[in-house]
């Protein structure tokens, strides 16, 4: 039996995700701060016929990730695909706020370093050195779109961070050439579940499966975005009402 580790589970694309591969026959471990959603996750994913667990970490804390991820294993088994994709929270907004390109700090660029680049290098480490023994292992690493395919200046230092983490994971692809582990980068230009076909999790979950069974593109952008992006701003689930 394989294993998919999804670190920032939530209810959209994670769920999605874990839905999609148990029908290949993955067993699904969810990573993510809140236990309460995490479980409303797994109990939507409960009819699958695979195991499914859960188990609360904040990315931020990278021993707390680290032990999440081996408690993953000793539960699960051997993590064969990692599929990284944390988003923030209104919360974490206010405590680290988005800005522009014209306004970009040294500050609030290192305000987003943990959630983006850092915790998912701190759950690449734990993971890759078993499947490059394995010989075997599929690492997705998700960001916006912004990362580098397409311009979003209202929200500038976060994308100094997401284009660092897609510059490594676009090189790692190229690094594991030949070893038998496979990793890219999706790039998400989408108001996921809000807009047309291809923003529905279901349709980007399918995408994240195509990756991982064909593993040959280092990158995929998944673009469905309304020509008033710039002027929608962000999408629904991180604004409070």
């Amino acid at each position: 039996m394989s294993t998919i580790a999804i670190v920032g589970a939530g209810p959209q694309l994670g769920q999605a995700i874990g839905r999609r591969f148990a029908a290949e026959g993955f067993d699904v471990a969810l990573i993510a701060r809140n236990r309460t959603t995490l479980q409303a996750v797994a109990d939507e994913l409960a009819h699958t016929g695979v195991r499914v667990e859960v188990f609360p970490a904040d990315v931020t804390d990278r021993p707390a990730l680290h032990a999440a991820l081996a408690a993953a294993e000793e539960r699960l088994g051997p993590i064969d695909v990692l599929e990284y994709s944390p988003a923030p929270g209104p919360a974490d907004l206010r405590k680290a706020p988005l800005v522009e390109a014209t306004k970009v700090t040294v500050d609030s660029v290192l305000a987003q370093l943990d959630l983006y680049l850092l915790g998912g290098v701190a759950a690449v480490e734990h993971v890759l050195p078993g499947m490059l023994e394995r010989g075997s292992g599929t690492i997705l690493v998700s960001s916006g779109a912004g990362s580098g395919p397409i311009i979003a200046p209202h929200v500038a230092n976060v994308q100094i961070v997401t284009g660092g983490m897609r510059n490594w994971i676009l090189n790692l692809h190229a690094a594991l050439s030949d070893s038998g582990v496979y990793a890219a980068h999706v790039a998400i230009a989408a108001f996921i579940g809000q807009g047309g076909p291809d923003s529905q999790p279901e349709t980007m979950a399918d995408a994240y499966w195509r990756l991982h069974a064909e593993r040959t593109e280092a990158e995929l952008v998944i673009h469905d975005l309304p020509d008033d992006y710039l002027e929608k701003g962000l999408a629904d689930k991180f604004v409070e009402s």
